[in-house]
């Protein structure tokens, strides 16, 4: 049984003393969130060391939206796996669309970046996606598969079941267009497909959280469905009481697999 997750990626939003002024309010929330569902938070990195302190002591885990390759090294902007565990981070988000469309990240750019934080033992939150030309176009598997094969290439079987995969469609992202429940099923079911034939795992322990315009109003339907196991939300997560309500719409049970083919 997978474990639900929803995860709020807050993107260049807040300051450090509004990351605070936020995350006492969210966890003056707390009680009225499902225990069975795990939280985390994806501060901007300036605001990560007083977020981690407010959340040491609660469930909530902390999340980075991004790190480099290496450990250390002559990188001036940039931020290691061991810099981020070390603030208290146990997850990072990497391969989000807005890294390969703003900042040109390749498919090899993110494997590299997965195999560093992994090492390190920091668990990514690995982002897929096709744009709305691939999807009309009838490619959306292919790209999953692409995607996947090339920022997955070279980990392990075990390593591969410590993941968690987010779909993000790239045309849902920030539009109010979410994905439909069939949609994102249909990609969720191909990504496992994927990776049980590729690493001959039981792909139905993987985590895949569905990314795009997740609302409260729309979150009930699709953590409905078997194959979602919860969310990486965006815009909806920089109000704590719509953060939430979004994670409080999720079932009291946890997910087993249920295939559904891909049919794009």
């Amino acid at each position: 049984m997978r474990r639900p997750l929803v995860a709020g990626n807050w993107k260049m939003h807040k300051t450090p003393s509004q990351a605070v002024a936020f995350t006492k309010h969210l966890l003056e929330l707390l009680p009225s969130i499902p225990a069975h569902v795990e939280i985390a938070l994806a501060p901007p990195f300036p605001a990560l060391p007083g977020v981690s302190q407010l959340i040491t002591a609660t469930p909530i885990k902390l999340a980075a939206q991004n790190s480099h390759w290496e450990r250390e090294g002559a990188f001036t902007g940039e931020v290691s796996p061991p810099m981020l565990i070390d603030l208290g981070c146990a997850y990072v988000i990497l391969g989000h669309s807005e890294r390969r469309r703003l900042f040109g990240e390749t498919d090899s750019l993110i494997n590299r970046k997965i195999h560093a934080a992994m090492n390190d033992g920091l668990l990514p939150i690995f982002c897929v996606g096709e744009t709305l030309e691939e999807r009309e176009d009838g490619q959306t598997c292919h790209v999953l598969e692409t995607q996947l094969l090339a920022g997955l290439d070279g980990l392990s079987s075990n390593q591969i079941a410590s993941l968690t995969i987010a779909y993000e469609p790239v045309w849902a992202i920030g539009t109010g267009q979410a994905a439909t429940v069939h949609q994102v099923t249909e990609a969720h079911a191909h990504i496992r497909t994927t990776l049980a034939a590729k690493w001959s795992i039981d792909s139905s322990t993987i985590r895949i959280l569905y990314g795009g315009s997740v609302t409260p109003e729309n979150a009930s339907e699709l953590f409905a469905s078997a194959q979602i196991d919860g969310a990486l939300v965006g815009k909806a997560c920089l109000e704590p009481q719509s953060f939430v309500s979004i994670i409080a719409a999720f079932p009291s049970t946890q997910h087993s697999s249920r295939a559904t083919s891909c049919t794009h």
